[in-house]
């Protein structure tokens, strides 16, 4: 199995490489990293059209072989599958983000988009990340969260995933033994405190920061956040196909209303 590795954190996120060791252990696995040269969260399913790419190599901090990019995650993939790669890729692991990506976090995530970049390609995807509780990435441990990901790997490596279809694994920030088990969720409700900060540089001219309190969420029975919340490891199915089918009905005159004139 052929799996490429990549992130949004960048290259030498400490998260990428605990997911890179742990994938070697998968037997017969063969691992190409292709990530960031920096740090891309929060920037969506954002693809470069308007510059070339440059891609060079890189070492990770245990010596290992690595490619790194100026583009986005998205674009990691994108370049990979499309035969920067010469092997075929069987599977897209992103991550281990340091932070969840839950709810209608997965379309911000970096982490999530570039599993649903692979996903448009056919190609079977995995995006994990640990609740990390918004500490430093270096004081983190990955190791459950690295655990979980190996375990998923080679379990869409025997079984496949069906089409248009990828996982969102979070895991709590706790050892491995400590973990309740896993779950499949749904995405939950996140709730997002954001607020414009307003600033003045010292020309008088004026700049705007995007801040507020980091997210929370609604811990409901079944979704994502309710079983993080409760020390389980979530695996959310995400699909690609965003049509809400339950309002065609609802929505049934709309076509021949729009139409009239």
């Amino acid at each position: 199995m052929h799996i490429l590795v990549t992130n949004d954190d960048g290259v030498t996120a400490p998260g990428l490489l605990a997911l890179v060791q742990a994938l070697r252990q998968i037997p017969d696995a063969n691992i190409s990293v292709l990530a960031p040269h920096k740090n891309w969260s929060a920037t969506g399913h954002s693809k470069t059209l308007h510059r070339p790419l440059r891609v060079w190599e890189v070492h990770l901090a245990d010596g290992s072989e690595a490619m790194t990019t100026d583009g986005s995650p998205s674009d990691c993939v994108a370049l990979a599958l499309l035969g920067l790669l010469e092997k075929p890729v069987d599977l897209v692991v992103s991550g281990i983000n340091p932070n969840p990506n839950l709810g209608h976090d997965v379309t911000y995530s970096g982490t999530v988009t570039a599993a649903m970049e692979a996903v448009i390609f056919g190609v079977p995807a995995i995006a994990v990340s640990l609740d990390g509780g918004y500490a430093p990435q270096e004081v983190l441990d990955y190791r459950a969260a690295a655990v979980m990901a190996r375990r998923a790997a080679q379990w869409v490596g025997a079984h496949g995933l069906p089409e248009e279809v990828l996982l969102n694994i979070n895991v709590p920030h706790m050892p491995l033994d400590a973990l309740k088990g896993a779950r499949l969720t749904r995405m939950g409700r996140r709730v997002y405190r954001d607020r414009l900060i307003r600033r003045e540089d010292p020309w008088g001219r004026k700049y705007y920061w995007l801040g507020g309190e980091a997210p929370t969420g609604v811990p409901e029975e079944g979704t994502d956040i309710g079983a993080l919340a409760q020390g389980w490891v979530s695996v959310t199915p995400v699909q690609m196909d965003m049509t809400a089918h339950h309002a065609l009905t609802g929505l049934e005159g709309l076509a021949a209303e729009i139409m009239r004139g």
